[in-house]
């Protein structure tokens, strides 16, 4: 045995860890059937919470009372900032009437030259006011990333109280097929790097607009 080898066992030895076998099979299992750590207790109207909770984080909400209304929403708010009514959209929203309500998109990920993308989200979060998006072929990530605007059409029925539940829709409706990437937004990007000032924008969108369709369940 060399030094090495030697050192090495000894350090395995005390931290208790044995055969790499028994503790795959422990971790299996534990991700197997997670536990859940305490938990803030959020009742009531989660769709109204998490209005609150992603306007304190910069973002902006407009709600509509089924999807039809989103591209209208959508155009208001482009229309209200001054910006071009063009957008390049994820697949899960892309069949909405951009076009009948004057709005120019594209389904297609995201290039330099977009100014907004427009997204649905796999849930939102409650407790936290964050979007969940799943990347895949229809959904690439560089849409919600790229653009200075970031719309996100977010149904109120896949509102979640907290991230735990987030996580244990994710594993009950994607059982072992987890995307490439798993992406939270809370708010448009920001940073405090310079003097502790925040700016908006920093690592990617400056705005995000988030338009709530359906009734509180």
């Amino acid at each position: 045995m060399s030094a090495r080898e030697e050192i090495l066992q000894r350090v395995r030895a005390g931290l208790g860890k044995g055969d790499a076998g028994a503790r795959r099979a422990a971790a299996e299992a534990l991700l197997a059937a997670p536990r859940r750590g305490p938990q803030p207790a959020i009742a009531g109207d989660l769709a109204a919470r998490f209005a609150d909770k992603a306007a304190s984080l910069a973002s902006t909400i407009d709600r509509v009372a089924v999807p039809g209304e989103a591209p209208a929403a959508a155009v208001r708010y482009l229309a209200a900032n001054g910006l071009p009514l063009a957008a390049v959209a994820t697949a899960d929203v892309g069949d909405l009437d951009w076009a009948g309500a004057g709005l120019e998109i594209s389904v297609r990920a995201a290039v330099d030259a977009d100014t907004a993308g427009i997204t649905g989200c796999f849930c939102a979060i409650a407790e936290t006011g964050t979007l969940l998006l799943l990347s895949g072929p229809g959904t690439p990530a560089s849409v919600s990333l790229l653009p200075e605007t970031h719309i996100a059409v977010v149904p109120v029925a896949r509102i979640v109280a907290t991230m735990e539940d987030a996580f244990a829709l994710l594993r009950a409706e994607r059982p072992g097929t987890l995307p490439r990437a798993v992406n939270f937004i809370s708010g448009p990007s920001r940073t405090g790097d310079i003097e502790q000032t925040i700016v908006l924008g920093a690592h990617g969108p400056c705005r995000v607009h988030l338009i709530l369709s359906g009734d509180t369940p």
